[in-house]
């Protein structure tokens, strides 16, 4: 008898003991331009390379991450003033890049090796205060 009340409690526990505790479970961020901005960078030195329709570049300081432009045709005006692959300054808001995010979510460990993608708000050569 006793037993068969330990037992009903124990149930009872199991049942609502995840209604108390949290699971772990978070929100993941919404990726893409639109999506959950997840930091600024505010003139980043970095080789940008570029065509009409498409932009990148890897900052000098981090070169294990990638930076896809949300806009290049916007901002490819500022950039043909230089030829692809000069060293310029970047700012803009950074997101996730949606498929590294998605394939990232799949593994259990963390790379080193990063994807972004940046709404970029200014682009400039003034490397050190002159033009």
């Amino acid at each position: 008898m006793l037993t068969e009340k330990i037992w009903k409690i124990a149930v009872a526990l199991i049942i609502i003991m995840p209604l108390f505790v949290d699971m772990g479970c978070r929100k993941q961020a919404k990726c893409g331009c639109d999506g959950d901005v997840l930091f600024e960078l505010d003139k980043e030195p970095a080789s940008v390379y570029f065509s009409e329709t498409n932009a990148y570049f890897s900052p000098n300081l981090n070169p294990y991450a990638t930076y896809y432009f949300c806009n290049p045709e916007e901002m490819y005006p500022k950039m043909a003033e230089y030829k692809s692959g000069d060293l310029l300054l970047v700012s803009g808001r950074v997101f996730w890049e949606c498929n590294y995010l998605y394939s990232s979510s799949n593994y259990s460990y963390q790379t080193y090796y990063k994807v972004y993608m940046i709404y970029v708000t200014e682009i400039t050569s003034d490397l050190y205060g002159k033009k």
